[in-house]
Formats: C-alpha cells, structure tokens, sequence
C-alpha cells in the first residue's frame, strides 16, 4: 500500500472516530501492530480559527512518525486555509478528508456523505485542499453514496483522480444505511477497477485479520480500513499485522489480557488529558467495548463505568479471574451502535439539482461550527 510517499509496514488503516482515535489510543493501537494511524475528525474552519481544543486535537506524540490528521470541511478557501496550516507549521504527514460521515447533525446540513452530491464543490475542495498540501498527500474516505438512488462514489473516484488525490477509502455502504447490514463490498471491487493505477482501501465489517485478508482478496484494494472492529480490541492490530504477513492464528486473548490492555489505555488517556480524572472518565465508554463476553459481573461492570483513579481501577481489576479463558465467538462481531436503515436527513431540496445554491453554502457553512465532527 503506498499514499504518496507513505509505505506503511502494513497495509492497514485506523479510521478517524470522534472521541475515540486521540493520541492515547492510536499509540495504545500501535504498540500491537502496524499501519497508519488517523486522527478524530479535525474542523477546518475551527483549525483555522485556532481553536484551543482542535489545536491540542492535532498534536501527535513523538512516536507516532507518521502523523496523519483527518480534516473536515465545506468551503473551498477554508480547506485550503487548514491545510496550509498543518503543511507549513509542520502538523502532518498525511491530510484525510471526510466525505463519509452519516451522522444526521452532519448530513442535515448537507455535510459528510451527502457533500459528494454536489460534485462542483466536491471538486473544488479536494483542487483546494490537494494544491494547498503541496507534497503532503491527500487522501479522501467516502461512502457509496446517500441512498441506493443517489449513489455517488464512481463521480467522485473520477473527480478524486483528476483532482490528484492520493488514495481514496471506500465504505461499502450509503448514508442511509448508517452501520446496518452488511457492506457491500462489490463497491470496492468496481472502484478499483474504475481507477486501477490509484490506491483504493476498502472499509466496512472488518472484524479480524481474516476479514481483512477476504476483503483484499476479493476485491483487489490496496488496503484495508479498520473502525468499530477495534474497539475495546486494539490487538486487532496483532491480528491484521499477521494476516498480511501470511498467519493466519488470531490472538485469543484470556481475561488477563484484556485487563492489562483496558488499564493500559487508561493510564495512556491519563497521560494525554495530564489529568487522572479527565482520562479515567474518558475510559468509561470503552468498558462495555473491552469485555464484552467475558465472565465480568454486572456490578463489577458498573464499578468500571464508574471508575475515578488509576489506583481503583487496580483495586477493581484485581477482582477478575485473570485465567478466565477467551470465550469465543461471545467476544468478537458486531461493536458499537449498528442503527437502522433510514432516509438521511438532508437540507431541502438538496437532491434536486448536483449543484449548490446559496441557501445550501449557508447550510454548509454551518456544519463547521465545533472543533471536532462525528
């Protein structure tokens, strides 16, 4: 897999997930195995703004070598703008754009995996943003499209080409059907195919190494894009890392192993936020993700969504049986909120016509009004 002059050890890639892909757990991520790791959702229009938390949502550690910061945004000179600030006060090594997002507040206004519709402005921002970057590359993660009817991902590849896009990511479903289903792989397949000398990486149900393998396998992208299937599951990483590498044994973790991971992104969060509380809230919303299927008591599960201090999640993990074996299929699949198929919300009148009006920009605009989407 190669995006621009980046060749990661292995052909795999973090998505950006608000709240979720912070410096604690893209290093947390890398310590079992390879790839490129992307940053949460980065607003352009508050980068440019300077914006207190998006400036310490851009930082990396000195780890991390190859920084890669996921922007969003709507406005042509805006993007341009946040780019040249992440080029030129040397921030990044990599600038993804989000075209997928199917988050209502998003789509409302015509932002994330509804904007490819508009294929004029679609345009225009990744001309923008590609000549403002200068030799950092820049890559976009789209979806098929909005709906099964206004399906927009072949547009885009082409426009994505000619623009100089470096790599495009493909999610294998539509704005409508959020996380439902399954995704339709057969879209990954007929992109690559569409722009064949362009790095394609597919997305969706990556669940293990083997997932991923199947996929590539199947329909000949470059590479893979990895969300919810690591969540509370970082060894994913040891699994996709094997997989590319020709093994096929995935790691089974026992309780213990787990355990020691959950308090390892703790004390990671804790180090980020320089805030033991701040980071221990922050680890509460991974406990459910962590030991799903694991023999954990609801009361000690509610202790850990609970927990305060690095020295009571000690107190609380102790009280696991830490020989307590991988309970199989109970541990893997489905993480996070699926949803449910709906008709995404869009602005009025937004599918009428392929360009944007002036009532639409001012929608837009509107989107970028948080230091963070998603």
């Amino acid at each position: 897999m190669r995006i621009g002059t980046i060749e990661p050890n292995v052909p795999v890639v973090l998505a950006p997930m608000a709240g979720i892909t912070n410096t604690a757990f893209r290093r947390l991520c890398r310590e079992y195995g390879g790839g490129l790791f992307v940053s949460e959702m980065i607003t352009a229009r508050a980068l440019v703004e300077r914006n207190v938390t998006t400036m310490r949502l851009i930082q990396h550690h000195p780890s991390e070598k190859t920084r890669s910061i996921q922007l969003y945004g709507v406005e042509p000179k805006t993007m341009a703008a946040a780019a040249r600030i992440l080029v030129e006060e040397d921030h990044a090594d990599h600038i993804d754009l989000n075209f997928g997002c199917p988050v209502p507040k998003v789509t409302r206004k015509g932002g994330g995996a509804a904007l490819p519709w508009k294929t004029t402005l679609f345009e225009q921002i990744l001309h923008a943003t590609v000549e403002a970057a200068g030799d950092v590359p820049v890559t976009i993660k789209m979806r098929m499209g909005i709906d099964d009817d206004h399906l927009t991902y072949t547009d885009a590849a082409k426009i994505a080409k000619d623009a100089g896009v470096a790599a495009i990511g493909l999610h294998g479903r539509t704005a409508a059907q959020h996380y439902s289903g399954d995704a339709y792989w057969g879209a990954i397949k007929t992109m690559k195919e569409l722009v064949p000398d362009m790095t394609v990486l597919g997305n969706g149900d990556i669940w293990s190494g083997a997932d991923a393998r199947r996929m590539v396998d199947e329909t000949g992208c470059d590479g893979v894009i990895v969300g919810r299937g690591c969540l509370g599951r970082p060894w994913l990483f040891a699994d996709l890392e094997a997989a590319f590498g020709g093994t096929a044994t995935p790691v089974e973790p026992n309780l213990g192993y787990v355990a020691d991971a959950f308090k390892r992104h703790a004390e990671l969060l804790v180090e980020f936020y320089e805030d033991e509380n701040h980071g221990c809230r922050d680890i509460r919303k991974h406990v459910a993700w962590y030991f799903k299927g694991y023999a954990v008591g609801g009361e000690l599960r509610s202790a850990l969504a609970r927990v305060g201090s690095l020295d009571e999640m000690d107190d609380l993990l102790a009280q696991m049986d830490r020989e307590a074996p991988y309970p199989g299929e109970d541990a893997e699949g489905q993480r996070g909120r699926a949803g449910s198929p709906k008709r995404p919300t869009l602005p009025e009148g937004w599918l009428d016509s392929r360009e944007v009006t002036g009532q639409n920009m001012a929608d837009l605009v509107d989107t970028e009004s948080g230091p963070s989407g998603g």
